[in-house]
């Protein structure tokens, strides 16, 4: 059925991997439904930020404690859909997205990035709040959904579903002779917290095979406002101290979703070694799946849900040693890599941004058929 589909987050040109999920979503639930269309309400995360492009007047830019104006807009629609994110609304612990919440009269299903074990009472709160005002709840792992129902008041937790994030397809390259040096790759906005150092660490036992770790991505667009170019720098400063600058390269290009498919479609291995126990949702991650690479991941909960039937190897937080040793059997050790493709193969149909997109639409139609909709 042709529907008109609002949406509550960033979006491009802003640079996070939310506003990427939001253009992705939007792109295919418009295309899985013909005829539909997408309204979105830009949360801007920062004062000069750029405006969207005249290319995409469905658009509305959304400021700090402009809650009505953005209420106004998604009423418009037949459907909303809020991505929840603490950093990236204004007011205590983000606020802000309570008042558009309270002013909304349609259906509204609100997307959950981030489900703290421990949160701050504020955080508990307003998480607590957005739940409760919304038709249904989308966590993007079992391992959300669980900490979500376990751990807060949910009243109605039969309307907390999972949904995977997204991938594109990635297809292999084509007629490409055998690198002369295995590709490791970790890409995404770098941070602290991305454990990138730890790889960089583990390179000293891996010599022998001469691997080439490619770092790629932009510093996040808050991390260089704030401190700069730190992080990249410190990682460049590692390598040169255990002597592996040789074997590590910094390409900070922000890709489009084509060009990062290309790259991806090259790696030889996908390492992803964050820091945080707390990550429930990595798109990374996903997309490294949907390509069929070996995935090395430390063990943050979706890693350990989706690399549990041998997908992927996981390692301990902060442990070089586990990470060389992981690399080095995926690289040599006969048949390890072609079972792990295998296995992504298997996982690669439902994370398709075609087949979540689909998963939408159908709980877009549950969530309307149970709710009569007043309109004034």
């Amino acid at each position: 059925m042709v529907r008109t589909y609002g949406f509550l987050s960033t979006y491009p040109p802003t640079q996070c991997g939310l506003a990427t999920f939001t253009a992705s979503l939007l792109r295919h639930l418009t295309a899985v439904t013909p005829g539909s269309t997408g309204r979105v309400v830009r949360v801007l995360t920062e004062p000069d930020e750029p405006v969207a492009s005249a290319e995409t007047r469905m658009v509305h830019q959304m400021t700090p404690g402009a809650v009505e104006d953005a209420a106004e807009v998604l009423n418009r629609c037949d459907v909303v859909v809020i991505q929840h994110e603490y950093g990236i609304y204004a007011g205590r612990d983000g606020e802000d997205v309570l008042g558009v919440l309270a002013r909304l009269r349609v259906p509204v299903i609100v997307v959950l990035h981030t489900v703290l074990t421990t949160p701050t009472p504020g955080q508990r709160q307003v998480l607590e709040e957005v739940v409760g005002h919304a038709d249904a709840v989308v966590t993007m792992s079992l391992a959300a959904r669980q900490r979500l129902v376990d751990g807060y008041a949910v009243a109605r937790p039969d309307e907390v579903v999972v949904i995977p994030h997204g991938a594109l397809p990635v297809e292999p390259p084509a007629h490409t002779p055998p690198a002369d040096r295995p590709m490791i790759l970790t890409w995404g906005l770098l941070g602290r917290g991305k454990g990138i150092e730890w790889g960089i660490s583990a390179l000293g036992a891996l010599r022998d095979l001469k691997p080439r770790y490619l770092v790629a991505g932009q510093t996040h667009p808050k991390v260089l406002a704030h401190e700069g170019e730190i992080y990249r720098r410190n990682l460049r400063n590692r390598a040169a101290t255990f002597g592996v600058t040789n074997l590590v390269e910094f390409d900070p290009a922000y890709r489009e979703a084509d060009a990062l498919a290309e790259l991806v479609g090259q790696a030889d291995v996908v390492l992803l070694p964050y820091d945080s126990s707390e990550q429930v949702t990595s798109g990374v991650l996903i997309e490294a799946l949907a390509a069929g690479k070996p995935v090395i991941a430390t063990e943050f909960p979706h890693a350990v849900e989706l690399l549990a039937d041998g997908a992927g190897l996981l390692v301990p937080h902060r442990d070089p040693a586990a990470i060389a040793a992981a690399v080095r059997r995926v690289l040599t050790e006969p048949g390890l890599a072609a079972g792990m493709r295998d296995r992504s193969a298997r996982l690669a149909p439902a994370l398709s941004w075609s087949a979540v997109a689909n998963r939408y639409r159908r709980l877009t139609e549950r969530v309307l058929a149970g709710r009569v909709v007043v309109t004034t």
